[in-house]
């Protein structure tokens, strides 16, 4: 129990520092712009109200003299119809939880899916790609859209929860309980607009005397996983 309430309040707490800092909006800072001819060249985007305004840039150094686009969320006039696609990459810390997680055969126990609350941090490097144009309403107005789409790869360690029982202990073990692992392995995770989802693969330690008869000791196992950003 113990277990299960660190991790949660982990998550909890993970989910207010993502509000505060969300890779899937467009902030202030240096990208990678990709014009229609898919030339690509360094620029640095400054959110003001509700324009925004992209300013060309060179070895992290901002000409601020002139400004390559303004965008308004609004406009009447669209002087340029081409969609901008701006990149950029990073280091990528997140909070993990993997909620499900699948266990191949083992010995006479099938293949099987786990449920157990499993939390980690990760640690990877993140891309991420903003597409921005602008759709026509019905008021003849034209409003800006901005969609985002991002990868991370990494490598993560936490803990998590496994039942314990005669079934995975060839029936060795007595008793029944929750038992402590120590969860590792690498995940990558996609995100669209608002929504992520990871695929992990990992493996399990148990923390406690039992760890030499539990049959998934070591063993690999696939897991769905979801991530809260912290940077």
């Amino acid at each position: 129990m113990f277990v299960r309430g660190l991790i949660l309040m982990i998550l909890l707490s993970g989910c207010s520092v993502i509000k505060n800092t969300p890779k899937t909006e467009l902030i202030e800072g240096f990208y990678w712009q990709k014009n229609h001819e898919k030339i690509k060249k360094e620029v640095y985007i400054n959110p003001q109200s509700e324009d925004l305004y992209i300013y060309p840039s060179q070895q992290k150094k901002v000409d601020t003299s002139q400004y390559i686009a303004l965008l308004p969320e609004m406009t009447k006039l669209l002087e340029n119809q081409n969609k901008i696609i701006l990149n950029r990459g990073g280091l990528d810390i997140d909070l993990l939880t993997i909620p499900l997680k699948y266990r191949s055969k083992r010995i006479d126990v099938p293949a099987q899916i786990n449920s157990f609350l499993n939390g980690a941090v990760y640690l990877g490097y993140r891309f991420d790609k903003y597409i921005i144009k602008y759709q026509k309403t019905p008021l003849h107005l034209y409003k800006r859209e901005i969609s985002h789409y991002g990868f991370s790869l990494g490598l993560f360690s936490g803990l998590g929860g496994v039942f314990m029982s005669p079934t995975n202990t060839n029936n060795i073990l007595a008793q029944e309980y929750d038992g402590v692992v120590w969860n590792k392995g690498i995940a990558g995770i996609i995100a669209i607009d608002k929504f992520n989802l990871g695929l992990a693969l990992g493996f399990d330690n148990l923390l406690d005397k039992n760890k030499n008869i539990w049959i998934y000791e070591g063993k690999s196992w696939l897991g769905l996983a979801f991530g809260l950003n912290l940077n």
